[in-house]
């Protein structure tokens, strides 16, 4: 299966945007694989942040993970106020504790406008943005998270697989 549509400015991305390396994520906030793959793809950005642009996707399971797109939500809501990746990581840095006022509790201590931020929650836009990145997931094949693409093509393994990958090729 192959990316669509291909990663586009409309994404949330890191690292090195002119990279040859692109890795997607399809991420669900709530989902504990995701929370288990966060601190491996941080460890993998660390090392390898220069060769890799990284891009995460929004695939909440909300008939699963009840806070999930709320989640989802709220670090669409931090992106207008340009802290989508400190709210993202301090998502998956808090996850077991997840719920609506841990949302409200993360942008307090990123220093989002909170007034700011509970309005915008509620803009149509953002949740399109979410149902965009969901649908472009199940369009690409995404049957779960989190689930990875690799120069556009989906990527059979976890993050400690893309870890070993990287090692492997930019071992010298």
């Amino acid at each position: 299966m192959s990316l669509k549509p291909a990663v586009s400015n409309t994404d949330h991305t890191q690292g090195n945007q002119d990279a040859d390396l692109v890795i997607v994520e399809y991420g669900d906030y709530q989902c504990p694989y995701c929370g288990a793959a966060y601190p491996v793809l941080k460890e993998l950005m660390s090392q390898f942040g220069n060769q890799i642009k990284f891009v995460f996707r929004n695939f909440p399971l909300s008939e699963m993970h009840q806070y999930a797109r709320p989640a989802a939500l709220a670090a669409e809501a931090a992106n207008l106020q340009g802290k989508f990746w400190e709210m993202h990581d301090a998502i998956y840095e808090n996850q077991r504790y997840l719920n609506e006022n841990l949302l409200l509790e993360l942008a307090q201590k990123l220093h989002l406008n909170i007034d700011q931020f509970k309005t915008d929650l509620e803009k149509p836009e953002l949740a399109e943005k979410v149902d965009a990145d969901f649908e472009s997931g199940i369009i690409s094949g995404v049957n779960g998270t989190p689930s990875f693409f690799v120069n556009g093509k989906k990527f059979d393994g976890g993050a400690e697989d893309l870890f070993q990958l990287l090692n492997e090729n930019t071992a010298s």
